[in-house]
């Protein structure tokens, strides 16, 4: 088996229960597409092509309102304006020789999960390893939203409620092993954490978008950290 097989078989392995998270929590993705009077395949589709949640509940309810297109794509970028910071993150796991073809592949679903795997590996970052995950993760978010469509206003809302609770349990799968490894690591996500919860309750703060409110705090977190905390260069070699 060659190298990029082995890096796409281990993106496999590793986005399987992002992609039974996905399943699950697209279904309130799907509820939101069906009330805004998209079909079931309409909402795969675009489920399929955005990967985003939060900017996916947001353009599903444009959609219901008849809002703008200038609407709708300025939306989408307040919301989805993270992504910039995680891509730039991640190119910084790739090889300087990596072709802007596998970048551009990579960025088309640069999620918070797929974001999170990835950037837990060691060393250089394959871009096989991503379309290993992507090819299950991407499946799992546009069938949740499709069976959301057809099946989610039968199931109860404390299911539908339950489900969604499901991929904050696989958010703490992805960082619970490193901090539990690297003290700093703990000590920064807790103190993301808190900073997080007092942002969504000052008065001024709490007005910006949540999309917004991770930028402000990812950028400040991380310059204290890299400041306080300088990382020695890895190995690119390294596996």
């Amino acid at each position: 088996m060659g190298e990029n097989a082995k890096w796409y078989k281990k993106g496999l392995v590793d986005g399987i229960p992002i992609a039974l998270g996905y399943f699950a929590v697209a279904f309130t993705l799907g509820i939101v597409a069906k009330n805004s009077g998209l079909s079931a395949f309409q909402a795969m589709l675009a489920a399929a092509l955005t990967n985003a949640s939060a900017g996916g509940y947001a353009g599903f309810t444009l959609i219901g309102e008849n809002a703008s297109f200038l609407e709708m794509a300025l939306t989408q970028l307040v919301v989805n304006a993270r992504y910039l910071l995680m891509a730039c993150a991640l190119s910084q796991k790739l090889s300087p020789k990596t072709s802007t073809l596998h970048r551009s592949l990579i960025a088309f679903d640069v999620t918070d999960e797929v974001f999170g795997i990835s950037v837990s590996v060691k060393g250089t970052l394959n871009p096989f390893y991503n379309y290993g995950a992507m090819t299950v993760s991407i499946p799992g978010w546009a069938l949740g939203a499709f069976f959301g469509v057809i099946m989610g206003n039968v199931l109860p809302n404390s299911v539908v409620s339950a489900l969604s609770v499901g991929l904050y349990g696989m958010f703490l799968a992805i960082i619970i092993p490193p901090a539990r490894k690297n003290k700093i690591i703990a000590v920064l996500v807790m103190v993301s954490m808190a900073l997080s919860f007092v942002f969504s309750k000052l008065p001024l703060l709490s007005s910006i978008s949540s999309g917004m409110r991770v930028i402000v705090l990812t950028v400040l977190i991380s310059l204290a950290a890299a400041v306080l905390f300088p990382r020695e260069e890895e190995d690119e070699d390294a596996v």
